[in-house]
């Protein structure tokens, strides 16, 4: 891939994902300015929630059908990607099914109710498990819609088509003054992108071309084998990405943790860079990879690293110099997350010059590699949000995450070149 070609399909990716992020802003207004800062707490806490449990119900097939399509894509076999994709469907409807007997076997809604200090959190915890199997199912078909090399529909359906539902659904929950049921619209929304990107999945599917190789096979303990490394990282990142929510919700109000997911919601805007290059060179890297080019990996890598500090600068500066006034847009008492913007924008800053290090690892077979250092970064994040949440609320929340990240980021890079010799830092 030359500089040109990443630079297009990196900058195109950006495009789409910055429409997805200026629907979410305004959705987030929207719900912010229209709907009580508890009903906004109970939405975020289930999205946390669900990311969570989605990461154990997905085990990793949505990072693993990037590997495979770029494996397969250098052997010259990609029709063997069918079979495939319908092992790693069974594999997320069964984990999404043994989530849901576990939950209902160990826990009643006593012990939910003590846990989080809220009579509201076990029926929410449990509509995110009804949910989860049309949740996987979406996040594996917009991965898999990507591995096919279709990175722009991928995503619009990660970026764009996510928020659509909701946004529709709480506008009539506006009209027809049914505030409560915000949480109802955002899982619904996951039962209709499930169906519509289940069809277009097997629509490209059915439209592959067989090539003169025989179709390799690949059992599901094979898949399951490559899936499970990558899963305990997906996990490791998305409780990282909500356990400060979560923890949240067993100190504060269901206020509170609103004023904190604006916060979080626009320090993540600045990873919109990483997240589409990432996107653009992970089958790139597979294949690199394959051939043992390792010239041409540092090139990439470089290039990619450049990308994504440049892109991310420009959006911190502009978050960090005017995030009160920004905050206030949101709505009454959303200025408060001040303090905790600019240490998750620090985080942020840290993470767009560390380069695309967790995507390497996960795309070169070092997964368990990778899993070592998140699970290393989230026992620390854990502990910390544990030790400032009490004392500092939301502010505590956001160092906690800045100290992890700087941690496993810094760890990663280490890593990386003691065993590659690649730089995966800015230089």
């Amino acid at each position: 891939m030359s500089i040109k070609d990443l630079t297009q399909k990196s900058f195109s990716v950006l495009i789409i994902r910055s429409f997805g992020v200026l629907l979410l802003f305004a959705f987030t207004l929207f719900i912010t300015n229209f709907f009580t800062a508890e009903n906004v707490g109970r939405y975020d806490f289930v999205r946390s929630t669900l990311m969570v449990l989605g990461g154990l119900a997905l085990m990793g097939t949505n990072q693993s059908i990037i590997y495979y399509s770029g494996l397969l894509k250098a052997r010259k076999s990609i029709q063997s990607i069918r079979s495939i994709y319908f092992k790693m469907l069974r594999i997320i409807i069964s984990f999404s099914m043994i989530i849901l007997g576990l939950f209902l076997c160990l826990f009643n809604e006593s012990t939910i109710t003590q846990i989080f200090n809220s009579t509201e959190s076990y029926t929410l915890i449990l509509k995110s498990i009804f949910t989860l199997i049309f949740f996987s199912t979406t996040m594996l078909n917009i991965d898999t819609i990507r591995a096919l090399q279709n990175t722009i529909l991928s995503e619009m359906y990660r970026s764009l088509f996510r928020y659509i539902p909701v946004f529709i659904f709480a506008i009539i929950l506006i009209q027809y003054n049914q505030q409560p049921y915000l949480v109802d619209a955002y899982l619904f929304g996951f039962v209709l992108l499930s169906v519509f990107s289940e069809i277009k999945v097997i629509n490209m599917l059915a439209g592959l071309k067989k090539t003169n190789k025989e179709s390799e096979k690949f059992s599901i303990g094979e898949i399951f084998k490559t899936s499970a490394p990558m899963a305990l990282s997906a996990i490791a990142y998305f409780i990282m990405q909500s356990i400060d929510i979560i923890i949240l919700s067993v100190y504060e109000g269901f206020d509170q943790i609103a004023y904190y997911s604006v916060s979080v919601k626009l320090a993540m805007v600045t990873t919109l860079a990483l997240m589409s290059v990432n996107i653009v060179i992970a089958p790139r890297i597979a294949e690199i990879f394959e051939k043992k080019n390792m010239k041409d990996m540092q090139l990439l890598i470089k290039h990619s690293t450049r990308i994504i500090f440049f892109i991310s600068i420009c959006v911190l500066s502009v978050l960090f110099l005017f995030s009160e006034q920004i905050l206030n847009m949101f709505g009454e008492g959303y200025s408060q997350a001040n303090k905790a913007l600019i240490f998750l924008l620090a985080a942020q800053f840290f993470n767009s010059v560390s380069g695309p290090g967790a995507i390497y690892l996960n795309m070169t077979g070092r997964q368990t590699s990778l899993n070592k250092i998140l699970i290393l970064g989230l026992t620390i994040n854990i502990a910390l949000n544990f030790y400032f949440i009490p004392n500092e609320g939301i502010n505590g929340a956001a160092k906690a995450t800045l100290t992890s990240l700087i941690i496993w980021n810094s760890i990663t890079t280490v890593y990386v070149y003691s065993r590659d010799k690649i730089k995966i830092f800015l230089t």
